[in-house]
């Protein structure tokens, strides 16, 4: 784990960074949700953590926050559907109101920019309604924060996508417990990560709809969306360095760090 994580850090040395530092805060958001035979169930929580505490030290002035591991029903068009035991799915009042309250406590210890990195798919919205709520209570106050909101997979470069998957790219979409988790669970911990129990299925074929009670037949016997025998650690590094540079340069860019 980082120094950059509040979490290693005491309260009297949290605050003096605060107050002499200005530090961007980067909060981790994941999930506990399945993602197959060969992964632990911690995959969101490990790679939003990761990607935000790299990016933290990339940046210099900047500390990561408390891990969010509270993350919405995990859906079948992207997750493999909360009917899959092993995943914990949270009503989206729990997302909204763990992101609304972060937002609140970091203001009144003086943070002025935040980023949520957040991990699991489903949870996005659910995010950017408990950052306005927040700086809706927060705005007579005085000036609230700057809150920016990204998903870490959208700073895979296309060059990137090109070159790791030379057969063609399957899409964000099914890409639950596939090529790109695999590879950087191989890279940053290969200790929780088992190959030998890969089923390698094709990928799903999922309906431009979602059905309510949950079809369980539509998602592959396996809970990943697509097959993850193509990932390696050579991969994760690719990928984490095209994600690690993208984010520092738009959190630069939009909070002049």
């Amino acid at each position: 784990m980082s120094e950059k994580n509040i979490t290693r850090l005491d309260a009297f040395t949290y605050r003096r960074i605060l107050s002499e530092d200005d530090p961007v805060v980067l909060i981790p958001v994941g999930a506990i949700e399945q993602h197959g035979p060969h992964m632990p169930l911690s995959v969101d929580v490990l790679l939003s953590t990761t990607m935000a505490e790299l990016t933290a030290e990339r940046l210099g002035s900047a500390l990561v926050g408390p891990t969010i591991t509270t993350g919405y029903k995990s859906q079948q068009r992207s997750g493999g559907g909360n009917h899959i035991i092993g995943s914990f799915g949270f009503d989206a009042e729990t997302v909204i109101g763990v992101c609304r309250t972060l937002v609140r406590e970091f203001t009144r210890h003086g943070a002025r920019r935040i980023v949520f990195v957040n991990g699991h798919y489903e949870n996005y919205q659910f995010l950017y309604e408990g950052v306005d709520l927040a700086l809706r209570e927060l705005a007579p106050a005085g000036e609230p924060p700057q809150v920016m909101l990204l998903s870490y997979w959208d700073f895979v470069t296309e060059e990137v996508i090109a070159r790791l998957y030379p057969d063609g790219f399957p899409g964000w979409d099914v890409e639950h417990g596939g090529v790109m988790e695999t590879s950087l669970m191989l890279e940053y911990f290969p200790e929780l990560v088992h190959m030998d129990r890969v089923m390698d299925l094709p990928a799903a074929e999922l309906p431009l709809y979602d059905l309510l009670p949950v079809d369980a037949s539509l998602t592959p016997e396996s809970g990943c969306l697509s097959s993850a025998q193509a990932a390696s650690a050579e991969k994760g590094q690719v990928l984490a360095a095209s994600v690690i540079e993208g984010m520092t340069e738009a959190i630069t860019s939009r909070f002049a760090v």
